[in-house]
């Protein structure tokens, strides 16, 4: 008989090199979970100094990919021409000892030298990522042991790499990072890969180099023990601070990101230390009778500084909040003092879907200060979020919304006229310069506070308002707004490019 055929091998027995099926299925899973567990975390590291935005994400992702290309193509050529028994355990160990080192390392450069931030956030991705994408190549070389089976290993092999990064994925968006610090799962990845390497190296070679691999991982969690820009808590989207006012002892700073989000006095809830909440308290002020309940809803929470004062000033006022992070509602609770008494109700969901869940026409007054970094989230900026925001709102119902642009103001021109389409009657506060109201100075951005309404909202008394309160700042609305405005197209549902309108400050202002 001529030719040859591959012999039956039982299943999860090594075929001569010391790696059996489900060994390498197990290889091929892990690495493939790990990849993209390193992605998801990344992001949430990065955050906090680049901000998150779809920039940030495309980033992240980009640099993942092209990790995954390189560690594919270089794992296979490495394959055909080194022993593959002896790559599985570097590339194991190595990656490990990199991503157990990331947080210290991302940490650091970015309080120390943040100019080379983006390189070595790269290369903390782009290193382990290969390695452990060279995994595959290198499994599919031991097991292929016959022309005959190479369609069944390649494309077994392939498919439990792409479940292992469907349940990387998972894992880490629903149950990881909700019970563990970012920091925490990346040490903790480091260590599983770290073992990994050296079962691999037990199997084939004996335990070479494991020992240096496991004392970078342990130098990795020391580090990061001491690295800057730590938090108090790391909630599901933030890592928070909670900073005590040097100069007013009851005056406390919620840090969200890097970035101051909200200002609470524990013992006076009508102190208000942000311009844009003095701006927004002296619209509801205004705009209702004096001392008046409201039913308000708040889209956005942070500290509650607005439904505290809303509580204080206005006795029997109901607020309903949605805030999407729960770890943050935590913090108001532990931190900032909130009491279920004050008549603030706290919703643990996304701002839009708060939005359906409210009846028609029960809300007087709705509040917009929801952020991710220092932009709104685009789905709540939309000509279809403010008609649902318009339908929850009474007759004589007004919208309020807190924005930060910079730069040429491309997002707010944007909103403005997306609000200008939904309400009868829309205002702009803001510095005189960043409203048009003096067209000789050069616009320098920050805060803006935009108010829309059915009805006629009496702005002198708004202004009157702003200039007790020393704000600085002016109104500008009918022609003058229009103007402001200029072509600036509105956002919908399906074109709402906030992320690529905003213009980032060279500062890292309050909110």
């Amino acid at each position: 008989m001529t030719g040859s055929s591959s012999s039956p091998v039982a299943e999860g027995t090594p075929r001569g090199n010391g790696l059996g099926s489900r060994a390498a299925a197990a290889l091929v899973f892990g690495s493939s979970a790990a990849v993209l567990v390193v992605e998801i975390v990344a992001l949430r590291l990065l955050a906090p100094y680049l901000g998150l935005t779809l920039e940030t994400s495309t980033l992240v992702i980009g640099i993942a990919l092209t990790a995954i290309a390189i560690g594919s193509w270089l794992g296979g050529l490495l394959a055909d021409q080194v022993d593959p028994r002896r790559l599985l355990g570097p590339s194991l160990g190595v990656s490990g000892a990199v991503v157990a080192l990331t947080p210290a390392m991302l940490r650091t450069t970015a309080e120390w030298a943040p100019a080379m931030l983006l390189l070595i956030a790269s290369l903390t991705i782009l290193v382990p990522g290969a390695l452990l994408s060279a995994v595959t190549p290198i499994v599919t070389k031991l097991r292929l042991t016959s022309l005959s089976e190479t369609g069944t290993v390649v494309g077994r092999l392939s498919g439990v790499g792409t479940v292992g990064a469907i349940v990387g994925t998972v894992l880490t968006g629903f149950v990881l990072v909700s019970r563990l610090p970012v920091s925490g799962i990346l040490i903790g990845l480091g260590i599983l890969l770290v073992a990994g390497s050296a079962l691999v190296e037990w199997r084939t070679r004996g335990w070479s180099g494991t020992p240096a691999l496991t004392l970078v991982v342990v130098a990795g969690g020391l580090a990061t023990t001491v690295a800057p820009g730590g938090c108090d808590a790391e909630t599901r989207y933030h890592c928070a601070r909670v900073v005590t006012d040097p100069d007013r002892d009851s005056g406390r700073t919620l840090v969200l990101d890097g970035l101051r989000h909200s200002y609470v006095d524990l013992d006076d809830p009508t102190f208000l230390e942000f311009t844009y909440v003095r701006a927004i308290a002296s619209v509801a002020d205004t705009a209702f009778p004096e001392g008046e309940p409201l039913a308000a809803h708040h889209v956005g929470g942070g500290g509650l500084t607005l439904p505290r004062y809303l509580a204080a000033t206005r006795p029997g006022t109901r607020s309903l909040v949605s805030e999407i992070d729960s770890g943050v509602v935590r913090i108001d609770r532990e931190r900032l003092g909130l009491r279920a008494e004050a008549g603030i109700a706290v919703r643990a969901e996304d701002g839009r879907l708060g939005l359906r869940r409210l009846d028609t026409g029960s809300r007087d007054l709705v509040v917009g200060d929801a952020f991710g970094g220092v932009s709104v989230p685009w789905h709540l900026t939309t000509v279809e979020a403010m008609t649902d925001v318009r339908r929850v709102l009474d007759e004589d119902g007004l919208y309020v919304a807190n924005l930060i642009d910079h730069g040429g103001l491309d997002f707010a021109r944007a909103e403005a006229a997306t609000l200008a389409e939904t309400f009868d009657h829309v205002a702009l506060l803001g510095d005189p310069v960043d409203i048009g109201l003096d067209p000789t100075a050069t616009p320098s951005g920050g805060n803006l506070v935009l108010l829309a309404s059915d009805r006629p909202v009496d702005l002198r008394a708004a202004q009157e308002a702003l200039d007790a309160r020393r704000t600085g700042w002016k109104i500008a609305t009918g022609a003058g707004l229009t103007s402001w405005i200029g072509d600036a197209r509105p956002l919908t549902d399906d074109y709402a490019p906030v992320d690529q309108l905003l213009q980032p400050s060279s500062t890292r202002g309050g909110a």
